[in-house]
């Protein structure tokens, strides 16, 4: 009896060894799973990002002649890492992506660049399949960046595409500096006869604060524009004309100072006619407003 008491403990003492030495086991593979999807999850944005960006670069490059020289998407990823990685996301100012902006090769042809404020989504529903206007997010540089979030901090190795400062947070946040530096580009670059189409159902369709006012109509370059034409998109209750005080305003930027060489137009355009040319590709782009 004493036998078989003793052989039943000894089983009960091996079995909770066993017990013991399994859970142990368990804990130790699951807390080096932890750590795995750890480390995976926080290097997941900058994986995800970096795909977009190089996937959206080579289709892109591959469909546009225009970018089809001159242009390395892995050198670009890196330029535009070195803008922001390892920076506070509020201290980073236009000009760190300045090797970025050196980098993305692209010839632009004369009297297409579309310019936009307060009309986001008309214009890109009207540029998208026509190629007789560009907006800045048609091009290369926009095109691999548009919709996009991204920072990083100070002393990191790693990309973010959360928590980051949005637009009017700090003036210095990575993406408001590349948009005005790449804006600023985009801008200076064009020639022939520009267009910019604003938004007539808001008070001031020159809007003073707007990317197109501060950053954009500052780095025309006179030696290279003919002439901007206004669009001024007004729905049918819009009462809206080219003499709003906003809009004279712009024009008194054209009158004067280094744009005064620069022709000035402004036309009135039924927002149904917009429409109605994005509906129908064969209405050429001349018969739109």
């Amino acid at each position: 009896m004493e036998y078989q008491d003793v052989r039943n403990s000894n089983v009960k003492s091996k079995r909770k060894c066993y017990i013991l030495v399994g859970t142990a086991t368990v804990l130790v593979l699951a807390i080096i799973l932890a750590v795995v999807l750890v480390c995976t999850i926080k290097k997941e944005p900058e994986r995800n990002l970096k795909e977009t960006v190089l996937s959206r670069c080579q289709s892109y490059v591959n469909s546009k002649p225009s970018a089809l020289s001159g242009n390395d998407c892995e050198g670009i990823w890196k330029a535009f890492e070195q803008a922001y990685v390892g920076k506070d996301p509020c201290s980073v100012p236009p000009e760190a992506y300045d090797h970025l902006m050196n980098s993305v090769q692209q010839t632009i042809p004369c009297n297409t660049k579309l310019f936009w404020s307060g009309t986001k989504e008309m214009v890109f529903a009207f540029a998208k399949d026509r190629d007789c206007l560009m907006t800045i997010e048609e091009s290369l540089m926009g095109y691999m960046f548009d919709g996009l979030h991204w920072c990083s901090n100070n002393g990191s190795k790693e990309t973010f595409t959360t928590g980051c400062p949005n637009w009017t947070e700090c003036v210095n946040n990575p993406e408001r500096s590349f948009w005005n530096r790449a804006s600023a580009k985009f801008a200076a670059t064009a020639c022939g006869n520009v267009s910019v189409m604003l938004n007539g159902s808001k008070d001031s369709p020159f809007n003073p604060v707007s990317i197109f006012a501060t950053v954009e109509v500052k780095n025309f370059n006179p030696t290279t524009m003919d002439s901007l034409t206004v669009l001024l998109v007004n729905e049918e209750k819009d009462t809206t004309t080219c003499s709003n005080e906003s809009l004279e305003n712009l024009q008194s930027i054209f009158s004067s100072g280094p744009l005064k060489s620069v022709g000035y137009e402004c036309r009135v355009v039924p927002q149904a006619k917009v429409t109605e040319c994005i509906d129908d590709l064969e209405i050429p782009c001349s018969s739109c407003w």
